[in-house]
């Protein structure tokens, strides 16, 4: 029997992104060496090689494949090719917030600034008294874009193989009941009743658990996550 890896190796670099593109996430594992293995024919395609991507999607692949360029590349993240108009992905903004060094740090997967990122846009989408303040109140979250909390939640899932998310959190706590107690070991927040120390305890990688990331200050209490993940923009998701 010819193995899904070994016959995808016999397709022209177009139609392997086709059926990887088409693949459902356990298929599309069995993908990357492969794509690793071709990644300069891909590179070759330049943005050819997203034509069967939807850029305003939530589809991870495309994000895959940019993290596969890149770490095959020996430019900087300023030269990286694919950013040299603020990201592959379009990452549509209310508030003006330019979300290009959010899509750097995430397709070099440093989770942890593109964390930062997401504090601190959360912090601007509350408004002037939470940027000042340091922190949100889940008071604050009703009112914040729904655009831009949909941009973060779809870009941290599309550089995540769809691990990572507001609604990824959304799902794994509806999962447990709606019980908070259940999630917080169920991505890594907790460990043994004790919580996870911030931010040397945390996994700033693919490996971490679904849900890991993005962070929010639960030490505040549960109301302000679950104003979060019951903001439509995120809820629609879920």
């Amino acid at each position: 029997m010819v193995s899904e890896t070994s016959h995808s190796k016999k397709e022209s670099i177009e139609e392997l992104l086709l059926s990887f593109s088409n693949a459902n996430t356990r298929k599309r594992r069995s993908f990357f060496e492969t794509l690793e293995e071709r990644i300069v024919e891909i590179s070759d395609l330049g943005l050819k090689a997203f034509n069967c991507f939807d850029p305003n999607g939530y589809d991870w692949a495309a994000g895959w494949i940019l993290q596969a360029l890149y770490r095959k590349s020996q430019e900087s993240l300023v030269d990286f090719q694919p950013f040299s108009e603020h990201g592959w992905f379009n990452a549509a903004s209310e508030k003006g917030i330019d979300y290009e060094q959010f899509q750097k740090n995430l397709v070099a997967q440093k989770f942890e600034e593109a964390d930062r990122f997401t504090s601190s846009i959360l912090r601007q989408l509350a408004g002037s008294e939470a940027v000042e303040r340091g922190y949100v109140y889940f008071s604050e979250v009703e009112s914040m874009s729904k655009t831009d909390l949909m941009t973060l939640d779809r870009l941290w899932i599309a550089y995540s193989q769809g691990k990572f998310g507001f609604s990824v959190q959304g799902r794994i706590l509806k999962s447990c009941g709606n019980r908070y107690d259940k999630l917080w070991p169920r991505i890594g927040w907790k460990k043994d009743g004790v919580w996870t120390r911030y931010p040397n305890s945390f996994d700033w990688s693919l490996n971490a658990p679904d849900g890991h990331m993005p962070l929010i200050n639960q030490l505040r209490g549960v109301r302000l996550m679950d104003s979060l993940l019951n903001h439509q923009a995120i809820k629609s998701r879920i």
